[in-house]
């Protein structure tokens, strides 16, 4: 007489349709992930440049003027950051233009910040988002000021 034997395990098709569940969570899990890591990333941006604007004011209450010396550069060092260079242009010894450009060896390129000596916050360039230049800084596509 013959017995049924006690199954040990998992068919074939039943992994393949966990390996399947596993693929389409992957594929729509990653995007927003990979979106919530460059969204942090550009904090780096929008700090640093808040952090340079203070400094940049505390180096015009010492000089009555944002220029160094030589009237030719701002008066303040720009900062080492890993996702964003920084720069900083003036017209004339009464303003200053801060720049944060995104490095695109990091992920990061395409992405571009400004703030003045009037606190004027600026998005000039972002990948994907419309109706650039904006007047505040976005951290999403759809954002708006």
């Amino acid at each position: 007489m013959n017995t049924p034997r006690a199954h040990s395990g998992f068919t074939l098709i039943e992994m393949l349709i966990v390996v399947a569940i596993i693929g389409i969570l992957a594929a729509i899990a990653l995007p927003g992930y990979q979106d919530y890591v460059r969204r942090s990333k550009l904090a780096e941006a929008t700090s640093q440049l808040s952090d340079l604007r203070v400094k940049m004011e505390q180096w015009y209450q010492d000089n009555r003027k944002y220029t160094d010396a030589g009237d030719a550069a701002c008066g303040v060092a720009m900062p080492a950051a890993q996702y964003f260079t920084f720069t900083c242009a003036n017209g004339d010894p009464q303003s200053f233009v801060l720049t944060a450009t995104g490095v695109a060896a990091q992920d990061m390129g395409g992405y571009t910040f400004t703030i003045d000596q009037a606190n004027a916050r600026q998005t000039t360039a972002f990948p994907g988002a419309a109706g650039l230049p904006k007047s505040c800084w976005i951290y999403r596509k759809g954002d708006g000021c």
